[in-house]
């Protein structure tokens, strides 16, 4: 008695297909599962022993052989406790074979019979339609899973017992509908922070064109809650983002109740996080910070706190837009095009460079302090802002600020144009921080003077080949913003303005 059951096992956000053969054949009682399963496979003989036995049904005392293959791939999870329940159903002749055929099946079993959760029912769903395939999954992933093709035949049951019905034909379950999660109304507003009218002017602009943006100020100069504004002027999530997102959050369990959002990701870490948190990593190599942030923010508060070589972890995500996991078993890539915003104090005691005040340490204060953060880390800052003290005349003065809302407006605008433009020359980005070189510098044609400026610019401010495209990149989302066709030396100038932060930061 031999068969086959369909399902997936997850590398990265991809699902790779994998088939779950199940042989019960005369000798003696045992169970045995081979194929490379991890701990929690291993285990599954006794949830699956259980969820038979409370649903009615008993093993045959047989021996029981379930092969994952192909062998040679590493599995691991829970979902693999439905498709050996079903294979063991189908080979006992419960369930006839065509009943599961045409399906990939993923679940958990509970001791009681009940399917439960598991993660990453929505690549499993888009594997599925690749395959022209239905899906069988928990009824909590139905709506999940619903995403993926609205001709998908997905059945979603809460037991084992009435799935077996469903498959029968003896009771009908009703189609999952995708749910979304509505855009929850945001109490932080731009309006609310007095003064910093040049950091709001740095926040606009990283917002048009995903720009990554430090700040660098005293304590209570307002750089947190300048960051925490960001989500606040960024535009929704597009379909094909959405899609990306949720996969990233579906591998990693982060999707309450199966509803989607369109809302864009804002990771926050603390500086305490490790390298495995932030880049990803672990055991089972789950997705980081950086790829939970995938079409969003990435803040990184207090800087410097955190360990120097996570932060240097940290590069090549940022830069390609791909975290790569490489272990001596495995290779898996999760997307991590994210916008970084950091902010950081001066010097360890945090006033370094503000009037009035004297460090008892003198340079040695900032310097020691600064060099936590590698220059190479600080190449990809796109604006390096110095944010200073608010002043009391501010705090006391009424607020006349523009709102979040308004300023939403101008770079919904600002990105259309990116978006328009890049489409016409046939290239799949949708704003300039994620433009080639040599896309950035075609588009960005300089007239004479501006390429003296930027020439003395360089020489001034120590400007690396990656710090030179990325003002040109700086002062081309300027020029959208001002609806310009052409980048003028004057937008130039402000990209540019944007790079004597480090400048500071070596004198403070």
């Amino acid at each position: 008695m031999f068969s086959r059951i369909s399902t997936v096992s997850f590398q990265g956000v991809d699902a790779a297909n994998v088939d779950v053969q199940v042989q019960i054949s005369p000798g003696s009682v045992y169970f045995t599962l081979v194929g490379l399963p991890d701990k929690a496979i291993a285990e599954s003989k006794e949830r699956v022993r259980s969820a038979l036995i409370a649903s009615g049904l008993a093993l045959p005392a047989k021996r029981v052989t379930v092969n994952l293959a192909p062998a040679d791939l590493p599995k691991e999870g829970s979902h693999y406790d439905l498709p050996i329940a079903l294979g063991l159903l189908v080979a006992m002749g419960a369930l006839p074979a065509e009943a599961v055929e045409g399906f990939v099946v993923i679940g958990e079993l509970a001791l009681d019979g009940s399917i439960s959760h598991v993660n990453g029912a929505l690549p499993a769903a888009i594997a599925a339609v690749a395959n022209e395939k239905g899906l069988i999954c928990p009824a909590s992933c139905g709506s999940e899973a619903a995403w993926a093709d609205e001709n998908l035949k997905i059945i979603a049951a809460s037991s084992l017992v009435q799935l077996y019905r469903a498959l029968k034909g003896e009771i009908t379950l009703s189609d999952p509908k995708p749910r979304s999660s509505p855009l929850a109304a945001s109490s932080l507003d731009l309006a609310d922070i007095r003064g910093q009218e040049t950091a709001k002017r740095a926040l606009e602009i990283a917002a048009a064109g995903s720009h990554n943006l430090l700040m660098v100020g005293p304590p209570g100069s307002g750089k947190t809650l300048l960051a925490s504004r960001l989500p606040s002027l960024l535009p929704p999530l597009s379909a094909r983002e959405l899609l990306e997102v949720s996969m990233i959050a579906s591998i990693s369990g982060e999707l309450e109740d199966g509803a989607l959002s369109n809302q864009r990701p804002f990771r926050a870490p603390h500086h305490s996080a490790s390298m495995a948190s932030l880049v990803g990593g672990g055991v089972k190599a789950k997705p980081g910070e950086v790829s939970l942030a995938h079409n969003g923010v990435l803040f990184l508060d207090e800087l410097p706190e955190f360990d120097s070589s996570v932060l240097d972890s940290l590069r090549q995500p940022i830069e390609n837009g791909v975290a790569t996991i490489v272990r001596a078993n495995y290779r898996v890539s999760y997307p991590s095009k994210v916008q970084v915003v950091a902010a950081m104090n001066p010097c360890r005691c945090g006033y370094a460079g503000e009037p009035g005040h004297t460090c008892r340490r003198g340079d040695k204060c900032a310097s020691s302090y600064q060099s936590r953060v590698s220059g190479p880390f600080l190449d990809r800052m796109d604006l390096q802002l110095h944010v200073p003290a608010v002043s009391a005349k501010d705090l006391i003065s009424p607020t006349t600020s523009e709102s979040s809302e308004t300023v939403a407006q101008r770079v919904a605008r600002a990105r259309a144009i990116q978006q328009a433009r890049y489409a016409s020359l046939g290239l799949d980005i949708t704003v300039n921080a994620h433009a080639s070189a040599r896309i950035i510098e075609q588009i960005v044609a300089l007239d004479n003077g501006s390429k003296e400026l930027i020439e003395q610019a360089s020489i001034q401010f120590g400007l690396s080949a990656r710090g030179y495209h990325r003002v040109l990149k700086l002062s081309r989302t300027i020029a959208d913003m001002d609806g310009s066709d052409k980048v003028q030396r004057i937008h130039l100038a402000e990209a540019l303005s944007f790079k004597r932060s480090s400048a500071y930061l070596a004198a403070a």
